[in-house]
């Protein structure tokens, strides 16, 4: 899969709605280990989540890691610096299908990017490894792929017009396990954990609002394959805003985005 290039502007625009699930993750996050605690962000993209870490644990040095020159310039320019309670927040390069801590954390999270990374379960070991006894590993991801805002990205990318170019570029429809299956890797790496769903019903407004949605992320790699033809962009994207409006038909208070994500808190053991 070639690597997208991410927009934080077009990402931000849903901000708010983004945001919730990672408080919601937060909350389920037991108290650390460490007196001033160190945190790891994998995928903190822009840094607006990352930044809510500081007021829960206002001591704490944070570092936030993606792989998107895009986000981290945004994130350094907002974000970085001391924080209120006494503590650092700070970004850095990094890849999740790679990063290998090198030093002991009291928390490693991340928020709606594990859905990129194959075979993401895999890398579960390494990072537990670096927890200290007590600390904690938390997610979240997408867990919508069979919704029909990628059922129909996916279906229109393997039609005769655009399979050549788009075929292989979109999340692959595994690339996010049962429940179960993370319950299970999780307690087997000695973890103690907590694994749950939930499903949202946004309530968007605008015009296009879901198109708009899913432009700042499930779309961005047909976006970046296209990037180089921008009328054939067009093209797709007005193919796919038509298929969306049937799918998902605007109310008078706006239009409805039932949005499933999946959630895990991993607390090692002492």
């Amino acid at each position: 899969m070639t690597k997208s290039t991410w927009d934080p502007a077009q990402y931000l625009r849903h901000a708010g709605h983004r945001a919730r699930p990672f408080a919601d993750l937060l909350a389920r996050v037991p108290d650390l280990p460490g007196d001033r605690p160190r945190i790891a962000d994998l995928g903190c993209g822009p840094g607006n989540v990352t930044a809510l870490l500081a007021d829960r644990w206002p001591t704490a040095h944070i570092t936030g890691y993606d792989n998107s020159p895009e986000m981290l310039d945004k994130a350094h320019v907002d974000h970085e610096g001391p924080t209120p309670g006494g503590g650092r927040l700070d970004f850095a390069p990094a890849d999740a299908r790679t990063w290998t801590p090198a030093e002991p954390y009291d928390l490693i999270v991340s928020n709606a990017t594990l859905q990129w990374v194959p075979d993401h379960a895999d890398r579960f070991g390494d990072w537990i490894a670096a927890l200290e006894p007590g600390g904690t590993f938390a997610f979240q991801v997408p867990d919508n792929i069979d919704a029909p805002l990628h059922a129909l990205m996916r279906e229109l990318a393997a039609g005769p017009r655009w399979r050549d170019r788009l075929g292989d570029v979109l999340r692959r429809t595994d690339s996010v396990h049962t429940p179960g299956a993370y319950l299970d890797r999780l307690t087997r790496l000695g973890c103690t954990a907590d694994v749950w769903q939930t499903t949202y019903f946004h309530v968007l407004t605008g015009e296009d609002p879901v198109l708009d949605w899913v432009k700042g992320t499930g779309l961005r790699p047909a976006l970046t394959a296209l990037a180089d033809d921008p009328e054939a962009r067009d093209t797709f994207l007005t193919e796919y805003r038509d298929l969306l409006r049937t799918a998902y038909p605007g109310a008078p208070y706006g239009t409805v985005l039932p949005f499933r994500r999946l959630f895990a808190v991993a607390v090692k053991g002492e």
